[in-house]
């Protein structure tokens, strides 16, 4: 017998023996009832755990050995909490911080896109891949996690697909694998090879009828690229597992979507529930999986068939289900406490059979320095000028009293409402920043290192309005970009030079002076701080914008900004 299969021996004969009242158990959770997500019933009873995983429900007591009782005082039990689709980027948090906000909430396991942190590192990518996932498997939640599908080479790809805890790839950009592109085929022909799975961004707006097909033909896992109902019936009419997402810029599309699936009584195997993209400050004031949840049992959606959307149809998605999704022998032992099936508030979350957070507070998180992935800025804009930032009509009225300008959206759909072209008034050659009688602030996306001529696009801006002052930060996936929102282009140019000295930052200045700045050091795309210092320097942002006149609701105003270039 092998080194392996001796370690499997031992462990079958362990769990024999702890069934037979020989062995003792790590921990015997009592006084549950329990969910069973399969026959979508709830038990009283009790979950026995060894070796991280479950290995008895309704253990006989009398003949029992075991380490440790939880009582559990009549709770509901529900497996631990799944992501199905999340951007680690999209948080600004490196992955501990990410787990002070999120596992608190009941989440267990994300699967995650890297995709603008490996763009960001350019040729490092291999390198920051390896950093990012470095000791992962310490965090206190599960992580499984995609290679990129876009914005990086096809030979960073490669590599990643190799990586632990990689299990396939990630989204591809509609517009390249919609044209053929070469480096699109040969890494959906790697994982295809490998047997990973390939993640869906479908894009259904922006596809011929006949490329809708490609996707699902080439194998692809699934999609969650649905905004309305119509996105919905095609995802599920082509065979496509389907992700309801409530991320930045989902608050509103989300209630639309359950809506649709509550009136068209879909049956809701056919959906998961993911965040895509979403703020430390709205874990931490509005929650998780726990969250949507709760709102899609509010929408009129069975609790139960929620909660499965959240674990067992995840799972079940990636090939998981004897892993994780369920609270049965074999699976490991991720279970949330509440006290409510239709409210999930997670009292007590466990991963492993290890308590890892109770009331919403974090108990254990593991120690991981990322500050090796932090960089200095290597600023590009030292020849802008303030004139390339004021805004050239695309197009002038006959009568000389109007300009066409573009109008960018914070929460436009991607590329579908990404920005949209507007008549806006002309005086004495001067574009007024009014729309139908309601005025915008400016906006200007400026290009970091140009040889030659740089691209700068201006015009108008929904989502950020201020009285003076400017306020910019910067993207640098899949090419480094910033965007500086203000009224007049001598303080948006100084500004948006303040964050060029940063390797990635949000800043806020008025008349030449800084008055907030949230560094984002490593690699621009994420902040090397915990939770509590990340809220902070958010919260002084959006405070130092208030003062500005900015009356911000919803998501900080850096999440709103980098909102535009996120995936």
């Amino acid at each position: 017998m092998n080194t392996v299969e001796a370690a499997h021996y031992d462990k079958v004969r362990t769990i024999f023996a702890i069934l037979n009242g020989e062995g003792e158990a790590d921990l015997l959770l009592k006084n549950l009832n329990i969910l069973d997500v399969h026959g979508e019933t709830v038990q009283q009873g009790s979950i026995l755990v060894h070796d991280k995983r479950i290995v008895a429900l309704d253990p006989d007591e009398s003949i029992l050995k075991v380490k440790e009782v939880f009582d559990g005082k009549g709770l509901y039990a529900i497996p631990g909490l799944i992501d199905a689709h999340i951007h680690f980027e999209s948080q600004l948090a490196h992955p501990t911080a990410l787990a002070e906000a999120m596992v608190p909430c009941g989440t267990t396991t994300i699967y995650a896109e890297c995709l603008d942190l490996l763009s960001a590192a350019a040729e490092e990518g291999v390198e920051a891949a390896e950093n990012l996932f470095r000791d992962h498997e310490k965090l206190p939640y599960r992580l499984y996690a995609f290679a990129p599908g876009k914005k990086v080479s096809a030979a960073v790809t490669n590599r990643v697909l190799d990586m632990e805890p990689v299990i396939g790839l990630g989204e591809f950009e509609h517009f390249t694998y919609s044209s053929g592109n070469d480096d699109d085929f040969r890494k959906a022909a790697w994982v295809r090879a490998r047997g990973g799975f390939m993640n869906g961004h479908w894009g259904v707006t922006a596809l011929s009828d006949m490329l809708l097909n490609y996707l699902p033909a080439i194998g692809c896992s699934n999609n969650h690229d649905v905004w309305n109902e119509k996105d919905i019936e095609k995802s599920i009419r082509y065979g496509f597992p389907t992700h309801i997402k409530f991320g930045v810029g989902s608050s509103e599309v989300i209630k639309v979507l359950l809506r649709a699936i509550v009136d068209r009584k879909w049956p809701t195997d056919n959906f998961m529930l993911c965040t895509d993209n979403i703020s430390i400050e709205r874990l931490l004031t509005m929650g998780h999986m726990d969250w949507i949840i709760s709102l899609c049992a509010e929408m009129g959606i069975n609790p139960i068939h929620a909660i499965k959307m959240a674990t067992y149809n995840t799972a079940r998605s990636f090939h998981m289900e004897d892993r994780i999704g369920s609270l049965t022998p074999g699976r490991f032992a991720d279970i949330v406490l509440t006290d409510s099936l239709s409210k999930i508030n997670p009292l007590y979350v466990f991963k492993d059979g290890e308590l890892v957070a109770k009331d919403r507070k974090l108990l254990k998180n593991a120690e991981i320095d990322y500050s090796a992935m932090a960089k200095e800025g290597v600023p590009g804009l030292a020849d802008l000028t303030a004139d390339q930032l004021d805004i050239a009509p695309l197009e002038i009225s006959e009568d000389g009293s109007k300009a066409k300008v573009y109008l960018f959206d914070v929460y436009g759909r991607g590329h579908a409402k990404f920005h949209r072209e507007v008549w806006v008034p002309l005086k004495e050659g001067k574009v007024v920043p009014e729309v139908d009688g309601v005025k915008y602030s400016r906006l200007s996306v400026i290009q970091r290192y140009a040889n030659g001529k740089r691209h700068i696009v201006n015009g108008l801006f929904k989502g950020v309005s201020l009285d003076r002052g400017a306020v910019a930060t910067f993207w640098p996936a899949p090419k480094p970009y910033f965007v500086v929102v203000g009224e007049e282009s001598g303080e948006m140019c100084h500004c948006v030079k303040q964050v060029d000295s940063h390797a990635g930052a949000c800043i806020v200045t008025e008349n030449g002076a800084e008055k907030a700045v949230m560094p984002l050091e490593i690699y621009g795309v994420m902040a090397n701080m915990t939770v509590s210092e990340l809220t902070a320097a958010a919260g002084a942002i959006d405070a130092a914008l208030e003062e500005l006149g900015n009356r911000n609701e919803g998501e900080p105003v850096v999440n709103k900004l980098l909102s535009l270039f996120i995936s």
